[in-house]
């Protein structure tokens, strides 16, 4: 799956991209644990608790890993077709990938799609070679195994589980990498993004909405096939649905504010009058005599004519009241680098990277100067605009 989300700690890089891992995840992290400690007894029944603990939170960071290597796939391929990719989230629903722009052709997103799901099944395949395909049958067919060794049955389990991975992505609920695929294929047939993308996201609301009405059938006591049945696993692919659904229709909501947005340069949307604070200015002076008297949020921080960072309200809130007259606002900016938009570019990319970077203000910059700041209610602002004036 590729999208983008925020609010999330960084661990590193890998290839130059951040990783970075949402609080959410800890839910679906503690979930796979729980789940591997009713699995694992079936690979030996001799197994203390405490090993199957053990073994059961290795499980879960492996799958994990797995997860990571089916997104940097999508990211490494999109760098080969020229996408940037700014980072890996690990979250609720497994991983997603920040790639800054939509691809060129169909052919391109088919390819930056169909690599996720075949890293997950060579990922199954590999892990079930090295459990032994015998253990795996044996499990698999309810025969139970005994005295198989910790390694065999995290390899097999990682086996099944990467391969479900693999089939699942493949479902053509969009954004999943089947709705993906079937979106390339449509664009492939009628030259059109934005119509591969309505189709695809249509298509991929009525999946979701199928996984919400299988997961109640499950929790009033149904059974689905591939699913199962129960209280929990009705609730889990309720909620998946849900999320497909939404994530679904949001898709295409971004695509056609990126339309909105296309060839629309950021000169026309940012301002020119938001303050800027000198270097050695203290907290409490830019509280005083520019934040108190301006709407802005965020503001360029400068030595001389040289943007060196930015300083937001918020990270004025997280300092103690009491420091404000001893502490100087490049103590608490965020510095350089930091994501800018030209003066000419498309308001297109320049909201891309507000959403991705999760702030509310870009500097803008011509020829190396400080020119203007693009404000994303200023952007919010201008679509709304738009949007009246073409209902009326």
């Amino acid at each position: 799956m590729r999208a983008m989300t925020g609010n999330a700690i960084t661990l590193g890089r890998l290839f130059g991209i951040e990783i970075r891992v949402d609080v959410s995840w800890v839910l679906i992290f503690l979930l796979v644990t729980w789940d591997l400690t009713s699995i694992l007894p079936q690979f030996n029944a001799a197994w203390s608790t405490g090993t199957i603990w053990a073994l059961a939170v290795l499980g879960a960071l492996l799958f994990f890993l797995s997860v990571l290597t089916h997104e940097l796939a999508h990211s490494l391929m999109a760098r080969a077709r020229g996408i940037s990719v700014n980072s890996i989230t690990l979250f609720l629903f497994g991983g997603v990938a920040s790639i800054q722009r939509e691809p060129d052709s169909a052919g391109s997103d088919f390819l930056i799609t169909i690599v996720g799901p075949l890293s997950s099944m060579l990922l199954g395949v590999i892990f079930l070679v090295l459990g032994g395909v015998g253990n795996a049958q044996a499990l698999l067919t309810g025969n139970g195994l005994v005295g198989v060794s910790a390694l065999t049955a995290i390899a097999v389990w990682l086996g099944y589980i990467n391969l479900i991975l693999g089939v699942f992505n493949l479902i053509p609920g969009f954004p999943l990498d089947g709705g993906r695929i079937l979106r390339a294929a449509v664009w492939a047939v009628t030259g059109s993004l934005r119509t591969a993308t309505y189709w695809a996201s249509r298509i991929g609301q009525a999946v979701g909405w199928a996984f919400i009405i299988a997961g109640i059938y499950m929790v009033l006591g149904g059974t689905v096939p591939f699913f199962g049945s129960g209280l929990l696993g009705g609730l889990w692919l309720g909620f998946i649905g849900w999320f497909l659904q939404s994530a679904a229709r949001a898709s295409y909501q971004q695509l056609a504010v990126q339309d909105q947005l296309h060839g629309v340069p950021v000169s026309w949307l940012m301002r020119t009058d938001v303050p800027i604070v000198a270097v050695d200015t203290t907290v409490a002076d830019l509280v005083q005599h520019v934040a108190l008297r301006s709407d802005a949020h965020s503001f360029p921080v400068m030595r001389g004519d040289q943007l060196v960072g930015m300083v937001t309200v918020e990270e004025v809130q997280r300092l103690p009241r009491d420091r404000w007259e001893m502490t100087r606002v490049d103590e608490i900016m965020t510095p350089q680098p930091l994501a800018v938009a030209s003066v000419q570019e498309d308001a297109e990319q320049a909201f891309t990277a507000l959403a991705t970077r999760n702030v509310d203000a870009l500097p803008v910059m011509n020829n190396g100067a400080l020119v203007g700041m693009l404000l994303r209610r200023d952007v919010l602002r201008w679509l709304q605009l738009h949007q009246q004036s073409a209902r009326g």
